[in-house]
């Protein structure tokens, strides 16, 4: 009786683990989510996700991808390894022009105008590689950075757009969404694990 009930035992928390562990992606607003993301031969675990909003609007569903877990945005900014922002565009109204702008106001909230004016040559390469062509509802955008040549990899729908150089950039850039000063203080609990 005693070896049936282990086994019984042993048959359900083998079921859960496979079930807890089959789920590759997630779906939000419609917007499928991966679990993971390839780069370079390495895998990119999904840390968060979550809806920016932007006046009572979703505009798109975004995701952080991590070599290591963390809930620490700190941490996060400063790690020279391997990681990525997914940005799917989830509403007509957003236009590269738009983009753009709504990213240089993030980081000069997160580092201020004066710290920014550092990268002008990385924000015109960043505005150059996301206006190449218009973008449009169901975009999908790809931001990686690279810890081996120190730079961010720009793709547009799994087509490298091309990359942007600097580590120091990239603490940055990622501050968007992770520093003290948010472009959204939801999505950035979001992105590190957090949900309400």
């Amino acid at each position: 009786m005693k070896k049936n009930y282990l086994f019984v035992c042993l048959i359900f928390f083998s079921v859960l683990f496979s079930a807890a562990h089959a789920q590759t992606q997630f779906e939000l607003e419609g917007v499928v989510v991966p679990r993971t993301i390839e780069f370079q031969g390495n895998k990119l675990l999904l840390n968060g996700f979550g809806i920016r909003t932007k006046l009572f609007m979703d505009v798109y569903v975004q995701a952080l991808y991590l070599s290591k877990l963390t809930d620490n945005p700190e941490e996060i900014m400063e790690s020279d390894t391997e990681m990525a922002i997914r940005i799917q565009v989830t509403s007509s109204l957003v236009t590269s022009k738009k983009l753009t702008k709504s990213l240089n106001k993030g980081m000069t909230n997160s580092v201020g105008e004066e710290e920014l004016k550092k990268y002008q040559k990385q924000m015109d390469m960043l505005i150059s590689l996301l206006g190449k062509e218009d973008t449009k509802n169901d975009d999908a955008f790809n931001l990686i950075y690279n810890s081996n040549d120190k730079s961010i990899w720009i793709y547009k729908n799994d087509r490298l757009e091309g990359k942007i150089p600097g580590f120091d950039f990239k603490k940055v850039f990622f501050g968007n969404w992770l520093s003290n000063k948010p472009v959204d203080e939801k999505l950035k609990q979001n992105l590190l694990g957090k949900f309400e």
